[in-house]
């Protein structure tokens, strides 16, 4: 009986079949070509065999083998860290100082200049031959003949420093130094010096040498607020750069490694005794014989007499910043203007020399070498700004650039947000252990209140109420987003630790978000240009007309809750060194950061909000400096001085009657300042604001007078002249 070919049994043999045969034909394909591979390999190690060596030489070659294989992973390595430093080449670099700007403070008074016009800097082969040798014998003896990176005068470099148990030369070449003023900033890490290092060999493959030395002479700091050898030449001698001789070039040269220090103007024995070591270095390079530097030491320069007013650098270079987002953003179409600035330099050598007094009577016994200071007065103007301890020393502006940890002054962001969501300084939270995640934040001490209301818990900086209303109430990411309108710039991690001030913000960031608090719950615009202007005195950028309105970023309900209890913080709280004298109400907030790496204190009036860091730049712990400490202290200090004489306004949502406006008088502010340790500022005397008041008010009064009075004039000459038919002035 045949099978019927329908039916479903023959059909399941054909499949069958047709799988065994593509089963047979892989399995024979892999087979053979398992079987060829073999062959190959077997060829392979046969004529390998040629090349096999025994004895010493396999030693050898043993190592060039691992030595190959290490080599291909750091070049991996090497490229993986290259990435980062030639993404800073996308940008138009060389147009990066393509303005010439001259900065004048609120009144009007030049205070610096920035940029520079490269077409109009002088080449290379037009400058002094002894000036171009003073620079390459101090700065980098071998400048023509590496490649961006001198291992020689780093090995150099290192077996001096070791001798001399600190750091007395560097390793760094010409070009690497180019690579950091173009790129990067001055901050001290160890990515910067990656960077620095790639940077280099790009710009010797990209550069002539002379490129890369002409740039240099026009882009380093050259101290008195002068960038490039040119403009030193001009402000210390007063001559152009192609006229100095041999002493003011070797004077010059001597800058580039400490422009303040060295600066003429400020110390010319030491600026002589560095022109002096260049003189050496010109002979010890073989670049100038004895004889020919001998009448250069014998006659020193000498620099034309200017005034030592330091200049507000690091609010210089911030506000060049902002000159060239405006261009970036269309509003400025010239590259030649004058910038009216908001800085108030009374205040801003204040904000200096309370800085400077902190650092330099409690630096050693805190452990701390630097710090940073921002001044916004309501209504957005940067009046002061300090950058770090030292421009001359490191232009890296710790104000605007560096990146702390703010401790508990970022809890304003977390009870603003509370106070949003309908809480009240008087809501009443538990202040007990609690855990989230796996993570279990104490208080300072161990130790806890029990129920308290939230006005007490911000006042005594308890850690884990804030903790508790994340977790419970607010979240992370709503925190995040009351930091981020309120003005805070900086990215910020949206984690479980956040509350406490684990994300990194800058010392402006601060200020600017502490200032809404006086500006009524509206967005404090801080700014540091009123105005640019071109050289015919026609305004490119006015902020009064072309800033936008500030935007409400606050409640009024949430700002008044929220001012009475910072308020309550310099009277009860962690801030009373911050409390200021004559009874002007003030509000803040310290912090802390782990291991006592970050001191802050932000604290306002009605007039001015100031934001004070304290720290290292190594990020070393200090001595136990809390935020209560030195950054109150310096806080009272320069706060003090601002509002002596002054019109005082009030904080938004308290009701304390204001002190009188002139209550700062010399000797009872001397006598209260000296309970914090610091010696107060003595504000010099001024008009009071009513007398302002009155003066202007007389002032517009004989303009009025003296304009009807030429109208007067003229109706009368008309009448004059049409009675007796005398024709006008400049008519037939």
């Amino acid at each position: 009986m045949q099978d019927d070919p329908q039916s479903p049994e023959p059909e399941r043999r054909r499949r069958r079949h047709l799988l065994l045969r593509v089963d047979s034909w892989i399995d024979s394909t892999v087979w053979n070509l398992g079987f060829k591979l073999s062959e190959i390999w077997e060829e392979i190690t046969i004529f390998s065999r040629k090349f096999r060596v025994r004895g010493g030489k396999r030693v050898i070659v043993e190592l060039l083998d691992e030595g190959m294989t290490f080599g291909t992973a750091g070049m991996v390595v090497l490229l993986a860290l290259a990435i980062p430093a030639f993404e800073e080449t996308k940008e138009d670099w060389r147009s990066r100082g393509d303005f010439a700007v001259t900065f004048l403070d609120r009144y009007g008074n030049v205070i610096g200049h920035r940029g520079i016009i490269h077409e109009d800097s002088v080449p290379v082969d037009k400058l002094p031959d002894h000036l171009v040798k003073a620079v390459l014998a101090t700065e980098d003896r071998r400048f023509f003949s590496h490649f961006g990176i001198d291992f020689l005068g780093l090995v150099r470099a290192m077996s001096e420093n070791a001798k001399a148990g600190g750091v007395v030369q560097g390793g760094s070449t010409l070009t690497q130094q180019l690579a950091k003023n173009l790129f990067l900033t001055n901050e001290r890490s160890i990515e910067r010096k990656i960077k620095e290092a790639f940077l280099a060999l790009w710009l010797e493959a990209n550069l002539s040498k002379k490129e890369i030395l002409s740039l240099y002479l026009d882009r380093a700091y050259m101290g008195a607020g002068t960038f490039g050898a040119a403009a030193a030449a001009q402000f210390y001698f007063g001559k152009n750069i192609t006229e100095v001789n041999l002493a003011e070039a070797a004077m010059l040269a001597g800058l580039f490694k400490a422009p303040a220090k060295y600066a003429p103007h400020v110390n010319l024995p030491a600026a002589r005794g560095r022109a002096n070591e260049v003189l050496t270095n010109l002979v010890q390079g073989g670049l100038m014989t004895e004889g020919q530097v001998i009448a250069a030491r014998r006659n020193p320069a000498t620099v034309i007499d200017r005034a030592a007013t330091p200049a507000p650098d690091y609010f210089l270079d911030w506000a060049f910043e902002e000159v060239q987002r405006l261009a970036g953003d269309g509003r400025l179409k010239k590259r030649s203007v004058v910038v009216r600035t908001t800085i108030d330099m009374g205040l801003q050598q204040a904000a200096d020399e309370a800085m400077e007094s902190s650092l330099r009577e409690y630096g050693e016994s805190y452990r701390v070498k630097q710090g940073a200071l921002v001044m916004i007065e309501t209504g957005g103007a940067v009046r002061a700004m300090v950058g770090g301890r030292d421009y001359g020393e490191s232009q890296f502006n710790r104000a605007t650039k560096a990146l702390r940890q703010p401790g508990s002054s970022f809890k304003l962001y977390t009870y603003t947000a509370a106070m949003e969501k309908g809480f009240t300084p008087e809501s009443v939270i538990s202040d007990a252990p609690i855990t989230w995640r796996g993570w279990s934040p104490q208080n300072y001490g161990r130790s806890y209140k029990g129920r308290v209301t939230l006005l007490s818990a911000m006042a005594q900086s308890l850690n884990t109420v804030p903790v508790r209303l994340a977790k419970d109430e607010l979240g992370t990411d709503k925190i995040v987003e009351t930091a981020k309108l309120m003005g805070v710039e900086t990215p910020l991690r949206s984690d479980k630790t956040i509350p406490l001030g684990t994300s990194e913000v800058t010392v402006m960031d601060q200020a600017t978000a502490y200032a809404v608090m006086p500006a009524g719950g509206l967005q404090s615009r801080r700014h540091g240009i009123a105005q640019v202007l071109d050289y015919e005195g026609d305004v490119l950028y006015d902020f009064s007309r072309d800033a936008p309105a500030p935007q409400r970023v606050v409640s009024e309900k949430a700002m008044s809750s929220m001012n009475r209890i910072l308020t309550q913080i310099p009277v009860i709280g962690t801030a009373k060194r911050a409390a200021l004298d004559g009874g002007i109400v003030t509000g803040g907030k310290t912090g802390t950061s782990q291991s006592y790496r970050d001191a802050w204190f932000i604290g306002f009036t009605g007039n001015y909000t100031t934001a004070v860091w304290f720290g290292n730049d190594d990020f070393t712990s200090m001595n136990n400096m809390t935020g209560g400490a030195l950054p109150a202290m310096t806080f009272k200090k320069l706060m003090d001085y601002a509002h002596q004489g002054i019109e005082l306004k009030p904080v938004p949502g308290i009701d304390n009657p204001l002190p009188h406006g002139n209550h700062a008088s010399g000797p009872a502010v001397a006598a209260k300042g000296s309970e914090t340790g610091l010696p107060p500022l003595i504000r010099p005397r001024s008009l009071s604001a009513e007398s302002t008041r009155i003066l202007r008010g007389i002032a517009e009064s004989l303009t009025k007078a003296s304009d009807l009075g030429r109208s007067s004039q003229k109706v009368a000459d008309a009448t004059l002249r049409s009675q007796t038919g005398e024709p006008e002035k400049g008519r037939p």
